[in-house]
């Protein structure tokens, strides 16, 4: 049912768990399976990603999906990561199974959630 990718993210994930200092958390869930992905970014004073983590109740996909999400963003502006698809994560992984392709899908929306996150905690503090 996995490739090779997808076990090997879910059983050695890299950016699993909570980020210390994160200044950008979103958290989404598929209430049909029960998966939620949270995802935390720290963004530097220049707007760049400069660390993300996560945690994620699911599957082994979603799991691999987070760790993906992650190192897709980091490095990136907090605009630029709003440009991180689902098909991107998909493609990342080597595909997923049909009844999987959600799980990409929660971490792209996790993504967006933790940028907008972000600019409603900037819009309070200037």
């Amino acid at each position: 049912m996995y490739n090779q990718t997808v076990m090997t993210k879910f059983l050695r994930p890299e950016n699993a768990g909570a980020l210390r200092g994160a200044n950008a958390v979103g958290k989404a869930g598929n209430s049909s399976c029960g998966d939620v992905i949270k995802l935390y970014l720290l963004v530097d004073e220049e707007g760049v990603v400069e660390e993300a983590k996560f945690k994620t109740f699911g599957c082994p996909a979603a799991i691999a999906c987070s760790d993906v999400a992650c190192d897709l963003v980091r490095g990136l502006k907090i605009d630029e990561a709003l440009d991180v698809s689902s098909k991107e994560i998909f493609d990342e992984l080597g595909g997923l199974d049909d009844s999987r392709v959600y799980c990409s899908v929660l971490a792209e929306d996790a993504i967006k959630l933790a940028v907008e996150n972000y600019y409603k905690k900037k819009g309070k503090e200037n």
